[in-house]
């Protein structure tokens, strides 16, 4: 039994069946962890939606920003970007169920010694207050009013956490650190402006996971979203986004457990992909 974390799809459903070839996945042998953004900018995201629908039980979805996207734009919440794809999902005639099973995935997951999220973790947070927080949201997109959140949803403030946070000032700060967070400053602040690779940042600021006296770093951290980030060049941290859909890769980790000590022991498969979009704009 192997367990794969896979970094951000994109709807580019042919690249994951070529990597999912590639590592000879077996879904009664192995385990997938997908670190969001399933869709959104590829050219199938109907498909890939399906794909994973149906590998329950061996597949586990992280949400992303692009996924919450579809579910704002598909209730009208938000209006499509122009570089949007996912009309496939929205005219789809299984389209209900499967927006039903996307807002069913999770904000943060954390087996044996891994916690996974789509894009980062606010420095003030342990790994319990992560998974705590994640599941009010989880809750909150599981519950049958979740539409009513949706408009609450968007916004950069408050980017600072206070444990006082509550309604939706909570649920958005946590909404941004788990799917939209790259940077803050050495108190914690995030700071939403740069996108580009840490080489680059403002000296002000720095990656999510170098804040100092992070209070995850007991855990080895996963994630996605950060296609211009390059190589973290660290054992604890690791970020799978190669830039599928971007003109980049589509990547598994191959970890023989979730035990493992650090990401050494982990072997990186990739396979093409051919869209080409700029992951700055």
């Amino acid at each position: 039994m192997a367990l794969y974390l896979i970094g951000d799809v994109q709807g580019c459903d042919e690249a994951l069946g070529r990597l999912l070839q590639k590592i000879d996945f077996s879904p009664s042998r192995d385990s997938l962890y997908l670190l969001g953004d399933l869709v959104n900018r590829g050219p199938s995201n109907a498909a890939t939606l399906r794909r994973l629908m149906g590998l329950a039980g061996s597949a586990h979805c992280l949400l992303g920003n692009h996924d919450l996207h579809l579910l704002a734009v598909s209730q009208g919440v938000r209006k499509a970007n122009p570089q949007d794809t996912c009309a496939d999902v929205l005219q789809a005639p299984d389209r209900e169920a499967l927006l039903t099973w996307l807002r069913q995935q999770a904000m943060a997951i954390h087996t044996g010694r891994l916690l996974m999220v789509h894009a980062g973790v606010l420095p003030q947070w342990d790994v319990a207050q992560t998974l705590q927080l994640a599941h009010e949201v989880e809750s909150v997109l599981r519950s049958p009013d979740w539409a009513q959140f949706m408009p609450h949803m968007y916004g950069g403030m408050p980017n600072v956490w206070h444990n006082s946070l509550a309604g939706a000032d909570r649920l958005r700060i946590v909404v941004n650190a788990l799917t939209r967070l790259r940077y803050c400053d050495a108190q914690g602040a995030m700071d939403f402006s740069v996108k580009e690779s840490a080489e680059l940042a403002p000296a002000h600021l720095m990656p999510w996971f170098d804040v100092p006296q992070r209070r995850t770093q007991e855990v080895l951290l996963a994630f996605g979203h950060w296609s211009t980030l390059k190589s973290t060049h660290r054992n604890d941290v690791v970020c799978l986004d190669d830039g599928c859909v971007w003109g980049g890769c589509l990547s598994a980790l191959r970890l023989p457990h979730a035990q493992v000590a650090d990401f050494s022991q982990a072997e990186r498969i990739s396979v093409d992909c051919e869209q080409a979009q700029n992951p700055l704009a």
